[in-house]
């Protein structure tokens, strides 16, 4: 399918999941625009990048996602808005007794709110264009749930929730909302934590990946932000015009158990 003409703006976006779908969307022909909180040469690297791989118009825009008024103005500063992919997000592991009250608050800010001031600031363009797609990237952890990640849990959930939300009220409307749900991902993040893990336990590579980072995960396979970028497209096209208010796993059977 063709995305010309149309554009994306895709949260927490120089790296990992919010990289691979930024790279998909503008395969498709989108014009996209990159967002981090960190604006460095980096970071504006990213875009040069997109551009010239794919032959589209690419833009960075900073904000920090755990701030309400940088969420809106990142859409405002877009100027048009027409598929939204909400994907900044960030995670702490502790028991909830001992959970950090500023670490809950910042998660709670950075994985759900921000997904709460960007939809309402995009919603108006998308009525205005007649037509819009809103991507939530939930998780596995916005179905099910793990120990010690509280404030990821009910984020994750809250995600889930809140795009049901946005699906009804635009229902009559050409706007969907979905979610979207992986399970692990290899991204640099997580390759970056494979030899950690492989000291740990004292495993090789596919051992360490099988039994204790996939333990949950029945396929033993990550999923791959490729394939989380193709699902974001899919929901962009015209086959998934009446897929709107739902999720969609990507996690290689975690939610099945």
């Amino acid at each position: 399918m063709s995305l010309k003409g149309k554009t994306a703006v895709i949260t927490g976006s120089t790296s990992g999941i919010g990289l691979g779908i930024a790279h998909e969307l503008a395969r498709a022909g989108a014009s996209i625009v990159i967002n981090s909180f960190s604006d460095t040469d980096e970071d504006h690297a990213v875009v040069k990048e997109i551009a010239e791989t794919h032959g589209v118009e690419a833009r960075y825009i900073q904000a920090d996602m755990s701030k309400e008024d940088q969420c809106r103005a990142l859409i405002e500063k877009a100027g048009a808005c027409d598929i939204l992919v909400n994907n900044a997000g960030i995670q702490h592991v502790a028991p909830i007794d001992e959970f950090p009250v500023d670490k809950w608050n910042a998660i709670i800010a950075i994985n759900l709110s921000s997904a709460f001031h960007t939809t309402a600031a995009a919603l108006p363009m998308m009525r205005k264009a007649g037509w819009g797609r809103v991507v939530n990237i939930a998780s596995a952890h916005g179905l099910t749930a793990s120990p010690y990640k509280s404030a990821y849990v009910a984020a994750k959930h809250g995600i889930v929730g809140m795009t049901k939300v946005v699906a009804l009220e635009t229902a009559k409307e050409p706007i969907t909302a979905n979610a979207i749900c992986p399970g692990y991902v290899l991204t640099p993040l997580v390759e970056a934590q494979i030899p950690d893990t492989m000291e740990k336990y004292g495993m090789g590579r596919d051992e360490v990946i099988e039994k204790v980072m996939l333990e949950r995960q029945p396929s033993k396979e990550f999923a791959t932000v490729e394939q989380l970028g193709g699902t974001a497209v899919f929901l962009c096209s015209d086959a998934a015009a009446q897929i709107t208010g739902t999720t969609i796993s990507v996690d290689g059977g975690w939610t099945a158990l």
